[in-house]
């Protein structure tokens, strides 16, 4: 690999010669951008990913000096992948690079493009656990997806807000957004199959609050809204563990939990939003033994 290494730097080298040498208008730059591919090529061949993602810079800029923005949007997104690829620059490089290409992309009105790279980087945001970044660049391709009428991708990044938001106990936030999702399933056939799915969501964020009366209403709104919920497990479940929140009764709470558990798995977000419900319960439950 170090032979494609040292033609990788060659090529870099005439490219990066060719800029500041002599040329008529553009082409030193069309010159300079066709070496500068071949560098990163090299470089790619070679798995050397922070070169490779070096020179894919480089190459953006000849597109940018050329006016060929989408060329230059691609070629920072290519950038991207590569330094996702390296564990030195790594993230933040990354990200650096897709916001190039989005604002790039957003120029010449390729929204869809511009709404998959903010994705990619709400994902990125959430590998670093860096939740309240990833909420903030999944709600703008949320909206991007949105006006592309790219609504299932616009409600998978919503839900990863939701997700987040309530991991970050900004509970009427997620609440608002699994309730949004639950109405706009309802008018359509391949979607309202999740409804419940989402009013459980909700309704587990609603016992967070720690407010029966919240809780109470908001079933009395999901019967309304989707008259078929009232005979789900998913109904049954958050109608359980209300009355075992009423009755201050952990055991009640933990028995309807584990019914519901052993029919359909609990995932991982569901299970740590029960127990934080449950700790707070239990020390409730504490107190009213202390009194009495």
């Amino acid at each position: 690999m170090s032979d494609q290494i040292a033609k990788g730097e060659d090529f870099q080298k005439k490219a990066e010669k060719k800029l500041t040498g002599w040329g008529l208008f553009g082409s030193k730059h069309e010159a300079a951008a066709d070496l500068f591919e071949k560098a990163a090529n090299c470089f790619k061949i070679a798995k050397s990913w922070d070169q490779a993602g070096a020179v894919y810079v480089k190459l953006a800029q000849c597109h940018i000096k050329l006016d060929s923005k989408h060329e230059a949007a691609g070629s920072y997104a290519d950038a991207a992948h590569c330094y996702k690829k390296t564990n030195t620059k790594g993230t933040a490089e990354a990200i650096t690079c897709l916001e190039q290409a989005v604002n790039l992309f957003m120029e010449i009105g390729r929204l869809n493009m511009s709404a998959r790279y903010y994705k990619e980087i709400a994902e990125l945001c959430e590998q670093e656990q860096n939740l309240e970044q990833a909420m903030n660049f999944y709600d703008k391709a949320a909206d991007l997806f949105q006006s592309e009428d790219v609504s299932s991708s616009a409600n998978q990044c919503k839900q990863k807000i939701a997700q987040f938001a309530a991991e970050l106990e900004h509970y009427q936030k997620a609440i608002g957004i699994y309730e949004d999702i639950a109405r706009q399933s309802l008018n359509n056939n391949l979607l309202k199959y999740g409804v419940r799915g989402h009013l459980l969501n909700a309704g587990i964020c609603q016992l967070c609050k720690n407010d029966i009366v919240a809780i109470t209403n908001a079933l009395e709104k999901y019967e309304e809204l989707d008259p078929t919920f009232s005979g789900t497990r998913e109904y049954k479940l958050l109608a359980d563990l209300a009355a075992a929140v009423d009755d201050v009764d952990v055991t009640k709470f933990t028995d309807a939990v584990k019914e519901f558990d052993s029919m359909t798995k609990l995932d991982a977000w569901k299970t740590t939003l029960l127990l934080r419900v449950k700790e707070s319960l239990k020390e409730l439950e504490d107190d009213y033994e202390n009194l009495t």
